[in-house]
């Protein structure tokens, strides 16, 4: 996730006052408000089952294999990867266990975390910065805070920053920042959705030039991405943990699902 730096939070600021000037939308599986039962029958789409892993493996057996981080920072604890920074162990740089399995261009990705202080996200479509340092990966991110402020956004680790806010569906094209194109639902209301103190769900769909985040059954961020000069069509996946004060976070129950 994004540190806390002004700029950024005047890019969050912006965001949210473009988004103030669009309608607002109905949950997805909802009639609008005030609409009609229509003929021929048809029907609002049934809610999405959250739970389903069908045509997905899993990428996680209950060891770190085929997963690559700092074992000063990740460990596998009860069938879950921990990642666990302390007063006496701290972390200077953002840090990822990285997932070597495969290098996934259209896919879903689902799992389960929770966490119990600070930042920490999911990393897809990612590369790896060596020079930066060891463990070190840049792309687009399935953003998670424990304050519950950017749980569920669509953040550019190293990149381009905020790329959608909770509860926004925006637009890039090359040369140009990121644009607001439409509400997929108030992003207050999305908030609510999310187990601050408990486990969630992630769902991240990426097919070409469009990724979606779905977060316990709601769409809270997507993205239509043209920009082809910093867009990724394929990478890394990886889990994060964050600088700042000591904090767990704890992922489970990972699965992976190649789209043709």
């Amino acid at each position: 996730m994004m540190m806390r730096m002004f700029p950024r939070l005047a890019q969050v600021a912006m965001m949210m006052m473009i988004a103030s000037t669009l309608p607002g939308q109905p949950p997805a599986g909802g009639p609008p408000p005030g609409a009609k039962p229509r003929g021929g029958g048809l029907r609002f789409p049934d809610p999405i089952v959250i739970d389903d892993k069908a045509g997905f493996e899993p990428i996680f057996d209950g060891t770190l294999k085929n997963w690559d981080g700092d074992p000063a920072f990740w460990r596998v604890e009860n069938n879950t990867i921990v990642g666990e920074t302390t007063t006496e162990n701290p972390l200077k740089m953002n840090t990822f266990l990285i997932y070597r399995g495969d290098k996934p261009k259209d896919f879903e990705l689902k799992l389960e975390f929770r966490m119990n202080n600070t930042n920490s996200g999911v990393q897809y479509r990612s590369v790896e910065l060596p020079e930066v340092g060891k463990w070190v990966l840049k792309g687009y991110q399935a953003d998670m805070d424990f304050v519950n402020t950017f749980t569920g956004m669509l953040y550019e680790e190293r990149g381009r920053g905020i790329l959608a806010l909770r509860g926004q569906l925006t637009y890039t094209e090359t040369g140009k920042a990121p644009r607001v194109i439409g509400q997929l639902m108030d992003g207050t209301a999305l908030k609510g959705h999310v187990n601050v103190n408990g486990w969630n769900q992630f769902h991240i769909i990426a097919r070409g030039n469009r990724v979606t985040h779905v977060l316990n059954g709601q769409v809270t961020a997507e993205l239509v991405d043209d920009d082809v000069d910093k867009r990724s069509l394929e990478g890394l996946i990886g889990l994060q943990i964050h600088t700042g004060p000591p904090m767990k976070v704890e992922f489970r129950n990972l699965y992976l699902k190649k789209l043709p």
